[in-house]
């Protein structure tokens, strides 16, 4: 039965792009829906009695499903109805991707009790802020949408779906609320990583690419917060330490997990 649950989940996420938007109560339900099944999908990859399975591929659809979530819980406040056609089909295909690229377990036996909570902290963290990158994006489309900055002319269905979008100065408010969420966590992360590496990882601190590029996304996300306190930062600049954060963590995990499974061929170190 499990092995079925990553393809219903994406069928139902799909299925939620053709409810029609008068139709609301029927596709937040189908919404709800395929989100429990994506999550006790995840629930029954990543956790078993005695390891847990981590690699890119169900790194990335945890932090679409954290995604989801933050849909679902904004949308009960004002309409984020054109935001389903962007976001839903990424997620559709992130949900089955595990089925293809399963990982690697990490088995518990000799680590503490800390190491599950510093995985799902870490999780956690990475979907937050892949929700503000998404959402970077959703306003650097709707900023040139609104002062007309465009190289291309946007399509008309592009166009509709940013003209049901909240106000720009609404979703820059959300993205800061989810950008010091996720700073938070990956603050517990990164010192979850350095000060109590080995009792958490079973290994000794080193100095290797995932920490140093950990380290530099952390800073990025630092400096964007202070200048937003001290000098106001808003608009290009926002977006600009928004996105490069964010890649910059996903070259730390998701990328390097994807070299090691898919390219190299290796599991976990």
């Amino acid at each position: 039965m499990q092995i079925y649950l990553p393809f219903l989940a994406s069928a139902l996420y799909l299925a939620v792009l053709y409810v029609p938007a008068g139709q609301r109560t029927l596709g937040l339900s189908l919404s709800v829906l395929a989100w429990l099944v994506h999550g006790a999908t995840l629930w029954g990859s990543i956790f078993s009695s005695d390891a847990l399975r981590v690699g890119f591929a169900v790194m990335l659809s945890s932090a679409l499903w954290v995604t989801v979530s933050v849909y679902l819980l904004e949308n009960r406040n004002f309409s984020l109805e054109g935001l389903k056609f962007l976001l839903l089909p990424p997620v559709a295909l992130a949900t089955v991707l595990p089925a293809f690229f399963p990982g690697a377990l990490i088995f518990l036996a000799g680590k503490t009790v800390m190491f599950p909570w510093h995985v799902a902290v870490a999780l956690l963290a990475y979907g937050t802020l892949t929700i503000a990158a998404f959402h970077a994006v959703i306003m650097t489309l709707q900023d040139k949408h609104l002062h007309k900055l465009r190289s291309k002319p946007l399509s008309p269905r592009l166009n509709q779906i940013i003209d049901n979008l909240p106000p720009l100065m609404k979703m820059e408010k959300i993205l800061f609320r989810l950008i010091s969420l996720g700073f938070i966590l990956l603050t517990m992360t990164v010192l979850s990583g350095v000060v109590f590496s080995e009792q958490v990882l079973g290994v000794a601190f080193r100095w290797d690419h995932k920490t140093i590029l950990s380290l530099l996304s952390w800073m990025l996300f630092a400096v964007l917060l202070a200048g937003r306190h001290w000098r106001g930062w808003r608009g290009k600049t926002v977006l600009s330490f928004t996105l490069s954060g964010f890649l910059t963590l996903m070259l730390a995990y998701v990328g390097s997990r994807f070299v090691l499974e898919v390219l190299l061929h290796r599991g976990l170190a």
